[in-house]
């Protein structure tokens, strides 16, 4: 299953990029598995990703929860939370 990743602020500059598409690994449907599998990589991945960093996730433009499902084609968005001012 192929889907886009976007980053953004913070996390597109510690990673160094802005957006990728990738192909999953069988056993990765989630927004949770998809972090933990990013963070997989090691180095910034896994310290920007790290467990209990607070980092918002959207999928199809739709905030998402650790278990929302992942499906072909979708736009998964890794953000920092946002306050108004």
């Amino acid at each position: 299953m192929t889907i886009t990743i976007l980053y953004f602020a913070g996390l597109r500059e510690a990673l160094g990029t802005h957006r990728e598409t990738i192909d999953l690994p069988a056993g990765v449907r989630t927004a949770a598995q998809l972090r933990a599998w990013l963070r997989s990589r090691g180095g910034a991945w896994a310290e920007t990703l790290a467990e209990g960093r607070a980092v918002r996730v959207s999928i199809d433009q739709a905030m998402a929860r650790p278990d929302t499902p992942l499906a072909a084609g979708a736009e998964v968005a890794f953000f920092p939370p946002v306050t108004g001012g």
